[in-house]
């Protein structure tokens, strides 16, 4: 059998080629617009790398016509500032006042009724002793307590902060009781 001729064979390819394309052209719709956004900005970072490398080898080429200079003018550092001669503190230091004053325990004023003079002795389970207002005070946690604040009077907190100064005095629990009487107190 003789081969066909060259050209012949070539159109045949070309045929059966345009099938195939017309078989995948659904895939291919979907694929398009991921396609061509893709090919757009490869295109875009491309120009822009262009662009950079033509400014540094611009650069380059003009720096070895004109130095430049080792220190610019803009440039002032505190060691090229003079002294200070003006006794008051520099940024507004003498204006700068705390968020929040610090109270401390002994500055809230806090109306209670008299206690009865017998309280029992401390044990060794803190527990045991624990304030009425919340029993299960000293095994809370700060983000627990934060939980119940808002429930308990002024006498239930002032019971709680001096529960904790005579045993823990932990610093975070304090606070927190102090301020919640504060903002009590001022109510």
């Amino acid at each position: 059998m003789t081969p066909l001729p060259f050209p012949l064979r070539i159109a045949a390819g070309l045929v059966v080629t345009a099938v195939e394309q017309a078989r995948e052209l659904p895939r291919h719709a979907v694929e398009f617009p991921v396609t061509a956004v893709s090919q757009a900005l490869q295109v875009s970072m491309r120009l822009q790398q262009t662009v950079t490398e033509l400014a540094i080898k611009g650069d380059r080429a003009l720096g070895t016509l004109r130095p430049a200079e080792d220190v610019p003018s803009w440039a002032t550092f505190d060691d090229d500032l003079p002294p200070l001669t003006d006794p008051r503190p520099r940024n507004g230091a003498s204006t700068v006042s705390e968020l929040r004053p610090t109270t401390k325990v002994t500055d809230i004023p806090v109306a209670r009724p008299p206690r009865p003079a017998a309280r029992p002795a401390p044990s060794a389970d803190p527990a045991a002793t624990a304030p009425e207002a919340l029993p299960e005070y000293p095994t809370m946690t700060i983000p627990q307590l934060r939980g119940k604040l808002r429930s308990l009077t002024l006498d239930d907190l002032a019971d709680l902060l001096a529960w904790e100064t005579s045993h823990g005095n932990r610093d975070e629990y304090v606070t927190m009781l102090t301020n919640r009487i504060s903002t009590l107190s001022q109510k």
